[in-house]
């Protein structure tokens, strides 16, 4: 008996856990951060006084029911409050989700190269993973339709994509609906929404008003840029946001998020400086990588805030990766999400982005 020690659940200890990206060198030096898909102008200012303002009132607990939020969020997007969900982040609606319909014997499918956090929430409630194979980088919808099974109980796609930054039209997103049994839950994660144009849009929350086993998830940490307040939700079905509500945490938004969150959701100006300031220079990277010769280097065509590059010539993406931060930059690779050859670079401000070409074009210029 002495020997004896706690054990986790068996499937716990077969999840990877995530890895953020990083800020800096393992000795602590400081880089210039291309590696987590955060806007490089900030918030809205309205939003940061938001915050401030709360400080007034840390020693009481927040709305527990987000109300005024999600008041303000059903008349922007013309969705029913009582149908939305708040969570801390968007990954928290992802994994409440999970919780509610998945377990022991359930599968959940994912796309080839997907958020790390789906496999994670698949495994945390004991479900199985099941990969569908990509298109080039871009999500296949018959690969998802092939993969489904009378276990399959959940599916999750991000669109635009991540890591990708690929994008699945309106069109295909109702053919994969379509395809699917009525019990399997269609989890639409529109993190990077807002930077689509509008002839870009997805359909994904006129969908989720008329069906009963869609949910689409956004996101405050990108376009808003309130990734530190950790804000995210979800809209569905009143059944499905119903049963994540049971097991929701009851204070899971802060004070001082929500009233950012409210300052920001009415702040279209910083919005779309925003989406014009992305459009701008991820336009502008992807010419400039194209124009750097025949050094091997791909880029995927970006609907988001950030780029895959993929490096297929001499010059490895790990090799790339370490020179860039020794020249000052981190950006992200990830080989554990089956992209050993890519890495994906978010879109920074006008110095940080040119300095980031120009540090990579000395990259290539020293492995010649």
């Amino acid at each position: 008996m002495g020997n004896l020690t706690p054990q986790p659940k068996e499937w716990i200890m077969d999840i990877a856990a995530y890895i953020p990206g990083k800020a800096g060198t393992e000795d602590g030096k400081k880089l210039i951060k291309l590696s987590a898909n955060e806007n490089p102008l900030g918030c809205s200012p309205s939003a940061a006084n938001a915050m401030k303002a709360a400080a007034a009132t840390v020693d009481r607990y927040p709305d527990g029911g987000s109300n005024a939020l999600r008041d303000a969020i059903g008349a922007k997007y013309d969705l029913d409050p009582a149908r939305i969900i708040c969570g801390t982040g968007s990954d928290d609606v992802l994994q409440l989700v999970a919780n509610a319909f998945t377990g022991p014997g359930d599968e959940i499918i994912h796309v080839r190269y997907g958020f790390a956090v789906y496999e994670i929430a698949a495994r945390r409630y004991g479900g199985t993973p099941v990969v569908a194979d990509d298109k080039d980088y871009g999500t296949d919808v018959d690969a998802i339709i092939a993969k489904v099974t009378d276990r399959t109980k959940l599916i999750y796609l991000a669109n635009p994509n991540n890591p990708t930054g690929t994008l699945s039209s309106a069109g295909e997103i109702k053919r994969l609906h379509d395809a699917l049994p009525g019990n399997v839950v269609l989890v639409l994660d529109g993190a990077y929404a807002e930077y689509l144009e509008t002839d870009e849009d997805d359909g994904a929350l006129d969908l989720a008003k008329m069906a009963s086993n869609v949910l689409v998830t956004r996101t405050f940490s990108k376009i808003h840029g309130l990734a530190a307040e950790r804000i995210g939700w979800g809209y569905a079905s009143a059944d499905i946001i119903d049963a994540m509500n049971r097991i929701r945490q009851p204070f899971n938004v802060t004070t001082a998020g929500q009233h950012a969150a409210l300052e920001a959701l009415a702040d279209d100006a910083f919005v779309e400086s925003s989406r014009a300031h992305n459009r701008k220079w991820r336009d502008w990277m992807t010419r400039e990588i194209a124009a750097l010769g025949n050094h091997g280097l791909r880029v995927i065509p970006s609907h988001t805030n950030f780029l895959l590059v993929l490096f297929e010539g001499e010059l490895s993406a790990k090799e790339a990766n370490e020179a860039l931060m020794d020249k000052g930059y981190v950006v992200r690779w990830l080989p554990g999400q089956g992209l050993a050859n890519g890495l994906r670079i978010t879109v920074g401000t006008e110095q940080e982005t040119r300095g980031f070409i120009d540090a990579l074009r000395a990259i290539l210029e020293d492995a010649d």
